[in-house]
């Protein structure tokens, strides 16, 4: 059936910055999200209209819209936790895009979660449903979805039961099949980073067994423990090309949650690795990945940090018009290594023990190469696999 349909979200300028310096200047914001615009990305979160009281980084939202230039093609969405907030950014649409009317039930899994990050318990949290439900039979709505938090567990109440959170997601499809309203799509989001690939599988293996209809999917993973890679790849495995699957991840992985109690550390998947991965499991992306890796380092340059990915550290798996220099010196350093997009300027001055060119006939081997080096020798006969 083929891989699901990929829907990606950028989260650097929401997810990312939210959790950094309130003292980076405006200009330097309009600088990172006009590069990200020009790197292929179909669809970028440019920040919060929310309270400077609580997310003081996002008080220059208003002036970071009007001051961007808007690429033709990229979808430019936002966050908005309330009808004011979502006034607010009405006034710039566009070149904001509308935002897309969903009625779904939400609940997070840990009720400690709950009040630090919304200032309501889970049981406020399930007492909304029915008037949610109420909202989208009045409005005609044929379909509806449904969405937990810290799906897999929190650091307040620990690791929950497959059986725990399915029954949670059985009840709100009970109400809303009540309403007669079909419930099309699902939401797991994973702001603690307890996502497990093996976990994340059986939760989706669950859902398609026990709810055909479902075939659109969001997964809100963070990488606290550094398998959230993993768990989209699983993902990928599970799903098929009759479901949609959702995904957001932040350049260089900055990203995090003041009140899941890990700060930083609660960082996403780094955008440049999760494209890179896609693109070599043959899902194109439209990304320009060296683009995708310059907007990472001028992030760090704006943050004044590293960031946590590793393309952007080591570079794309290289083509044949980007493989490395036989004969480069030793590479030593994260700056060193940048070679790949600035040349060999990069490592200008590093240790070069060789006294000869250095060429080898496996060159000439790689896919798309066209001309031999000049003193390529020939190849020496290679072992054939043979079947036992």
């Amino acid at each position: 059936m083929g891989y699901p349909k990929i829907v990606h979200t950028e989260e650097g300028m929401r997810d990312g910055l939210q959790i950094e310096s309130a003292d980076i200047p405006i200009a330097a914001k309009i600088r990172l999200l006009n590069a990200l615009s020009e790197t292929g990305l179909k669809e970028i979160n440019v920040g919060s209209f929310v309270s400077p009281k609580y997310t003081p980084q996002m008080a220059g939202i208003d002036e970071l819209v009007t001051g961007f230039t808007p690429k033709p093609g990229v979808r430019y969405t936002y966050t908005a936790l309330n009808d004011k907030g979502v006034e607010r950014a009405q006034a710039y649409t566009p070149p904001l895009s509308p935002r897309v009317h969903e009625f779904s039930t939400r609940v997070d899994m840990c009720d400690a979660f709950a009040q630090r990050n919304t200032n309501r318990t889970q049981a406020q949290q399930m007492a909304a449903w029915p008037k949610q439900i109420e909202k989208a039979v009045a409005k005609g709505a044929t379909e509806g979805g449904m969405s937990i938090s810290n799906v897999w567990g929190s650091n307040w109440i620990g690791e929950v039961p497959f059986e725990q959170h399915m029954l949670m997601f059985d009840r709100m499809y009970r109400m809303w099949e009540e309403a007669g309203i079909k419930v099309t799509k699902i939401g797991m989001a994973d702001a603690t980073g307890w996502n497990m690939p093996h976990q994340v599988e059986r939760t989706l293996q669950g859902i398609k067994e026990r709810w055909p209809s479902i075939k659109d999917f969001n997964l809100h993973l963070h990488n606290a423990r550094g398998v959230a890679l993993a768990s989209i790849y699983a993902a990928l495995k599970v799903l098929d090309g009759d479901d949609t699957l959702r995904m957001q991840s932040s350049i260089g992985g900055m990203a995090g949650c003041p009140y899941c109690g890990m700060g930083r550390a609660a960082m996403m998947i780094a955008t440049e690795d999760l494209m890179h991965m896609l693109e070599e499991m043959g899902i194109h992306t439209g990304v320009d990945l060296y683009k995708l890796i310059e907007a990472v380092w001028l992030a760090e340059g704006i943050v004044g940090h590293p960031l946590f990915g590793f393309v952007s550290k080591a570079g794309p798996r290289p083509r044949f018009d980007k493989l490395y220099a036989m004969d480069m010196p030793h590479i030593e350093t994260l700056e060193q290594a940048k070679h790949f997009i600035r040349g060999p300027k990069a490592y200008e001055g590093a240790h070069s023990p060789w006294k000869e060119p250095i060429t080898s006939w496996m060159r000439s081997e790689a896919p798309g190469y066209k001309e031999k080096p000049a003193q390529a020798k020939e190849a020496p006969a290679q072992p054939k696999l043979v079947a036992r």
